[in-house]
């Protein structure tokens, strides 16, 4: 990890890759002239970026709500001998985009997302009866009030002059009516990005488009908020991001507005939602954090209880990743 941080050139290009990447016919020469080396140079290194699996893929980040998904957190208990049975069925899963083994009572908890047509409660029963859980909990999104992991290639305090790409709206997004030209373009927009000179033009092709009006297309569902970004997936540990810190808040009803704007406006937080409670879990602000040590994630949850006034929360660590990828929102 050191000579990774060491590479000026690749640190910049993993930070480029995250949260800058041109949406243009030649997206490496962009890049290539960004970093003052050839075109070549860029390919072979997020090529090497793969092969080492720092950079998992290139392509959108959708907003599964504006295309009329239902996505929710589940939380579950599954006893220690099923963990393996669970872990095949989640990796399997389609509608499964994160999983995480957390050391709590819930210890596997998942992001899911499905068509408004379905059942989520039904479906979140068959999840749960799948992978043999004892008990279950939907931790819808009431509010989101941010959203954008970005794992930064500076050292622990410079972020390398890069803002965080993250959405702060409290509201939840709406459903947004595409035309079938949009619908068939962001169908085939979501694969991993060929790493060629001209990446678009395949694509383009069959869409029965030329690579101009495609890129158009991408850009327009871009401005409005179908695609978050275009950008890579970092795989967080191998980019020397070793502590995953998922805090849940118990906050007063009158102040989580409050809270929330304020958990939102630490840099190092990527998301801070406001979720559904029960009864027997009233925790109702979730924010995300990734650092390269579970220290360095417990000063921070610290600065934000001092900042907000909250005293009581849950820091729930990852210790096994299950599954992390991009759903495919067929439209």
């Amino acid at each position: 990890m050191a000579d990774l941080r060491a590479d000026d050139i690749t640190r910049k290009m993993i930070n480029l890759l995250q949260i800058d990447f041109p949406l243009t016919a030649m997206p490496f020469a962009v890049i290539a002239e960004r970093l003052g080396i050839k075109e070549s140079s860029v390919i072979r290194h997020i090529y090497e970026l793969k092969q080492k699996d720092i950079v998992r893929l290139i392509g959108p980040v959708i907003e599964a709500r504006k295309l009329g998904y239902q996505t929710t957190l589940v939380a579950m208990n599954v006893p220690s001998n099923k963990l393996k049975r669970a872990e095949e069925v989640i990796s399997a899963h389609p509608s499964v985009s994160h999983a995480y083994e957390r050391d709590h009572h819930f210890n596997m908890w998942v992001t899911f997302a499905a068509p408004a047509s379905f059942s989520m409660d039904r479906e979140i029963v068959r999840l749960s009866d799948a992978v043999g859980s004892d008990e279950t909990m939907s931790l819808p999104a009431l509010r989101v009030f941010k959203i954008g992991a970005y794992f930064g290639m500076g050292s622990e305090d410079d972020e390398s002059g890069y803002p965080l790409p993250c959405r702060t709206n409290k509201s939840l997004p709406r459903k947004v009516v595409l035309a079938p030209q949009e619908k068939l373009v962001l169908n085939i927009l979501q694969q991993d990005l060929p790493l060629v000179h001209r990446p678009f033009t395949e694509m383009a092709k069959s869409a029965g488009l030329k690579t101009s009006d495609f890129l158009a297309v991408c850009s327009s569902l871009l401005e409005r908020g179908v695609l978050r970004r275009y950008s890579a997936s970092i795989n967080h540990h191998k980019a020397g991001y070793q502590a995953n810190a998922m805090t849940c808040w118990l906050s007063p009803a009158t102040a989580v507005e409050r809270c929330g704007n304020i958990m939102a406006d630490m840099r190092q937080v990527s998301h801070c939602y406001e979720r559904k409670t029960y009864p027997s879990w009233p925790y109702n602000l979730y924010t995300m954090l990734h650092a390269r040590s579970r220290e360095a994630c417990r000063t921070l949850i610290q600065e934000l209880s001092e900042k907000t006034g909250l005293d009581n929360y849950l820091v729930l660590f990852s210790t096994r990743e299950f599954k992390k990828t991009r759903i495919k929102y067929l439209v």
